[in-house]
Formats: structure tokens, sequence, C-alpha cells
């Protein structure tokens, strides 16, 4: 009896041999066509810890926190980057990949659907969105006696969310046409009011505090007292993207053709998509120097669609917001609420005029509703790919047009939305899907460390500095699980 090989002792499919397709080499303009997947991560990102969590948590305790946002956003660019490796390898999602190892893949892809599930089945972006609509319309903050209207403005936001999805040709290509848009207005607009607005003193702080330093107090001061773990570690797994969210950038790369992604296929939308095949197995290939030649090229992309795109995205998107908000919001002021989105929006109104908060809360607006868009299409194309890999009874449905499995999942996690929205405020969802990224994070790095050394070619597995980074990676944000687990027992 045949031994089977190593990616295949799980249950899954053994890799098929193929040879790994030429990339494109993109010059000047020609490189936006190119990039694309750190661009819908970095729209996911933009509306979650840099628009929500991290402004509450810099108004309550200061932008010497900011130093979490440049750790954070370092190790989840190396991170995204070896997602993406095992895609360009393989043209398999990362999920796919986890479910290779022992003892079993359905075990891993329910294990990773769950996590799914406990950090992003909650629409609470959403349901922040509504807050900042409310303010447009009615020009004041929504109070608890506004909490039912608040709520049916939310389903209504999540519900156009859905719609969006059965559009267009690719999914994918959509959501990187709107992100593309979403990066542009959100850091550009920020920028032009952060310059008009904020003072020396507060960019000078910024500055210090991406060190852990604090002007005020002349000293280093990484952790303020007294601080709310269940806020900060939040803050800190949404300084990026966050859990799942990244995990999905490895589908998104699938889909906009990288590497071995050109030959498995994509998702097609419902209204004006072709069917596709989808393959359910992933490709290798023989490292000779043609193939490492295009490697090289592939990994040109990679680098420039998450450093040059994620990494400084993340960083500008989590800075300028913060700026304006110390600006004019009173430092020690815990905004979370019904009305979280409004609270910059409400305050540049009374303090600017009513023109600038008019301004921030349509900005808020359209970044929750594009990260609510974001965030559905993820948890529904990667439970859509968890199944098609494991399941060959769900390949056979209606033909094995996968686009059934995909609106189906859709469909299903819509009725739930609807249901979710009820439970608790936005701001509190949000902030118990964040922690819960940190433990996706925690969990994740070391299993991508352990399939990108085990089941890729050698001569493309990462480099020492790259596995020490995703280990640093697990540590760093197991200490904020730690201590938000500990200030939520001890409290």
């Amino acid at each position: 009896m045949d031994t089977p090989s190593p990616e295949a002792r799980s249950g899954l499919s053994p890799f098929e041999k193929a040879e790994l397709p030429a990339p494109p080499r993109p010059k000047g303009f020609a490189w936006i066509g190119v990039v694309g997947p750190g661009v819908i991560v970095l729209g996911a990102s933009i509306g979650s810890g840099e628009f929500l969590l991290g402004p509450a948590a810099f108004v309550q305790y200061g932008l010497v926190l900011l130093w979490v946002t440049l750790v954070a956003a370092f190790l989840q660019t190396v991170f995204n980057t070896e997602l993406m490796r095992w895609t360009l390898a393989t043209g398999e999602p990362v999920v796919t990949g986890f479910m290779r190892t022992g003892p079993w893949a359905p075990l891993w892809a329910f294990f990773y659907a769950i996590l799914y599930f406990l950090q992003v089945g909650w629409p609470g972006w959403a349901g922040a969105a509504a807050g900042a609509i409310y303010f447009l319309i009615f020009r004041e903050l929504a109070g608890p006696e506004q909490a039912q209207l608040v709520y049916w403005i939310g389903v209504g936001t999540f519900a156009v969310c859905v719609g969006v999805l059965l559009f267009g040709k690719r999914i994918a290509r959509t959501l990187e046409l709107l992100n593309w848009v979403l990066v542009a207005a959100i850091i550009g607009g920020f920028l032009i009011l952060a310059l008009a607005f904020v003072s020396a003193d507060t960019w000078l702080a910024a500055g210090a505090g991406l060190v852990g330093y604090d002007p005020a107090a002349g000293s280093f001061r990484f952790i303020p007292e007294g601080v709310d773990w269940f806020l900060i570690g939040a803050f800190a797994a949404y300084s990026g993207a966050g859990g799942v969210i990244n995990l999905t950038l490895s589908n998104w790369a699938r889909d906009k053709g990288y590497g071995m992604g050109k030959r498995a296929g994509h998702i097609p939308a419902a209204v004006g998509g072709e069917r596709t095949d989808l393959a359910p197995t992933g490709y290798t290939f023989d490292t000779d120097s043609m193939a490492m030649d295009r490697w090289r090229g592939w990994w040109r992309i990679v680098r420039a669609d998450q450093w040059g795109v994620y990494f400084v995205g993340a960083m500008l998107g989590m800075v300028l917001p913060a700026v304006l908000y110390v600006t004019f919001i009173e430092g020690g002021t815990d905004i979370r609420g019904l009305s979280v989105a409004a609270a910059l929006a409400n305050a540049m109104a009374s303090q600017a005029g009513a023109i600038f908060g008019g301004v921030i809360a349509l900005l808020g607006v359209w970044v929750l509703f594009k990260t609510q868009l974001d965030i559905i299409e993820a948890m529904t194309r990667s439970i859509t790919d968890i199944l098609w890999t494991g399941s060959g009874w769900v390949r056979r449905l209606r033909g094995g047009d996968i686009r059934f499995v995909y609106y189906t999942v859709l469909g299903l996690l819509a009725v739930w939305g609807v249901i979710a929205l009820k439970l608790a405020q936005p701001i509190y969802l949000l902030q118990l899907g964040a922690n819960m990224a940190g433990i996706v994070f925690v969990v994740s790095s070391l299993h991508l460390l352990y399939i990108n050394t085990r089941f890729l070619p050698e001569a493309v597995r990462p480099p020492m500095w790259r596995r020490v980074a995703l280990v640093a990676m697990s540590v760093f944000y197991g200490a904020f699980v730690v201590l938000w687990l500990w200030g939520q027992f001890a409290g």
C-alpha cells in the first residue's frame, strides 16, 4: 500500500503537479491593476480598528498607544505575506492548508469555521454605520430612545451589503474596485482635515507615541495605568486588519490569480458572473531556474501589495483619525456607545462647523458600510471554500456550481445578521470580535509557520527571520489575550 504524500495524510487530495504561471511585469500606473488583495484587506481594517476601536483607545488613554499599531502592522504584514506565500505556491486558500495537517481535515475545517463565526459573525459595522446615518439625517447623536430606529437603519445597511455581492463578474474584483475608492477617499479626507486642524504638539505626540514615549510625562509609558484590557486587546487585534480578516487575504489572492491561484479558478457573482470550475485541491511545481525566476516575479508583486499598500495604508489609517479624535474630543472620554461612529462628527460640527461634521459623518458611513461588505463577503467566501474543499457531496450540488454554495451560505449569514444586531450595542460586538481575532492570531501564526515549512518546496519556504516573526506574533497577541482574560476574571 502506498504511503500518502505529507499534504494528503489528513484526508484531502494530494497536490497536482503543474507549471507556475508567469507573473505580470508592471511598470508605472500598471501597478494599480496588479495589486489588489492588500487594498481589500486594508479597506476592511479601516472601518474597525482605525475608525472605531483605535480612536476609543486614544481618546481615553492617549496617543502613547500608537506603538501598538506600529508593532501590530509590521507583524501582520509579515503574516500576510506568508499567507500569500502559501497561495502563490499552491493556489489554495490558507485554511485549506490548515486542513492538510493532522489528525483530520474536517476537524480543522470546523475549528476555523467556528473562529470565523465568533469573530465576524456579528454585523457590528452595519450597526455602527446606523449611528452615523442617524446623525447625518437628524443632526444629533442617537440615544437609548432611538435604539429601535437605529436598529432598523442597521438592518437596511446590512441588506444593501448583501445585495452588492449579487453583482459583478468576479466578486473579489468588485470589492477591489470599491476599496480603491474607499482607501483614497478616507485617507485623503482625513489627511486634509488633519493638516487643517491638528496642532504641531499633537503631531509630535503621535510621532513619539509610535515608540511608546509620552511627551507630556517626559518618559516612556507603553501601557497607561488602569486600562480596560477588553478595549486594549480589541484595539491591538484590529490595529491593521485582524484575525480571520487577514486569513481571507489568501482567498482574495487566489481569486486575483496570484501564482498557482491562476490555475485554481475563482468564485463568480450571481448576476453578471459566468459559471467557472473552482479546483478543490492545490498544486505544486518543480523549482527549476525558470520557475524560481517566476516565483521572484510573483514575490515582487506580493511585497508591493503588502508593504506598499497594506502596511503604509494601515499606519496612515490609524494615525490620521487618531490625531483628529484627540484634537476635538476631551481626553479621558469614553466614546463607546450607540453613537460611537458619530462622536467625532458631532464634536467637529460643534467646534469647527456643521459642514465638517457632515463630512466626517459621511466618511464614517462609507467606511463602515464598506467594512461590513468586506466582512460578510470574507466570511461567506471562507466558509464556502472550506465546504468546497472538504466535501465531495457539496461539490456535486447543482452540478458543481459553486455559486449555489456561496449564495446559500450568504443567505444564512444574512438571516443571522438581522438577529445578531439585536443582541448588543455594535461597539460591544466589535470589541468581542476583535478580542477573538487575537486568539486567531495566536493559533494561526504558528499553524501557518508549520504548513509553510512542512508542505512547500524547500526553495520557496520562508527564511529564518520570517519564522521568528511568526512566533513573535503569536507571543505578542498571546500577551494581550491573557491580559484581556485576566481582566475579565479578576474584575
